[in-house]
């Protein structure tokens, strides 16, 4: 479907973007910020494939998706300067892949007839969060769906929001728009309103002081 295919490829080209400013903030080598913006456009796909029994994984069976991020991870290289001067690239473009491989990686259960509710939304966030998981592993860096920024939790309302639409709006490829804009929407409203997930503190014991 034309829909889907482009969701796929606004995502990918996102992502990849993502990781490749991310590597570039880190001072890795060239191999190294091709391969973290490869691994943060794709990653999520191969694992919500493997999850699912979708063998081989599409993004791995049909190598445009490799070019497509290796292309976009290029041209982040070259057009560094000028990506960088928008204050909030990554966080920008990883909620764009955020929005779009959550809607995708839902469908694809729903593709595949799967009907369990917490199936679909846990392939929804396993394709939007599984790349930039691995992105931030490799940079020594918590993940930001373990912080407590509202990541995850986007990616879940978003699922919820395509699985509670898909049966009542036609056609149901409306319901990745309606996915798609609510994932993105919970997300950016987070990072400019500074909504958080309650961080849990660890009570430190009271130390007694002996005095001899």
């Amino acid at each position: 479907m034309f829909l889907i295919e482009m969701f796929v490829y606004i995502g990918t080209i996102a992502f990849a973007i993502s990781g490749s400013l991310v590597a570039i903030k880190k001072n890795l080598d060239v191999f190294g910020v091709l391969l973290l913006g490869l691994t943060t456009a794709l990653a999520g796909g191969v694992i919500r494939d493997l999850m699912i029994g979708n063998i081989p994984p599409t993004n791995l069976a049909d190598p445009k998706y490799f070019f497509v991020s290796l292309l976009a991870s290029i041209a982040t290289i070259i057009f560094y300067e000028r990506i960088n001067r928008f204050k909030h690239g990554i966080i920008f473009s990883d909620a764009i892949g955020l929005g779009v491989f959550t809607a995708v990686g839902a469908n694809a259960a729903l593709n595949l007839d799967y009907s369990q509710p917490f199936l679909i939304v846990a392939m929804g966030l396993v394709t939007g969060i599984g790349g930039g998981v691995l992105r931030d592993v490799f940079v020594r860096e918590v993940p930001l769906v373990f912080r407590k920024e509202i990541y995850g939790i986007a990616s879940i309302a978003g699922s919820i929001a395509l699985i509670s639409t898909y049966e009542l709006i036609s056609p149901p490829t409306v319901s990745l728009y309606i996915c798609l804009i609510i994932t993105l929407t919970i997300r950016i409203l987070a990072v400019i309103w500074k909504w958080n997930v309650p961080i849990v503190h660890k009570k430190q014991a009271n130390k007694r002081t002996i005095h001899s």
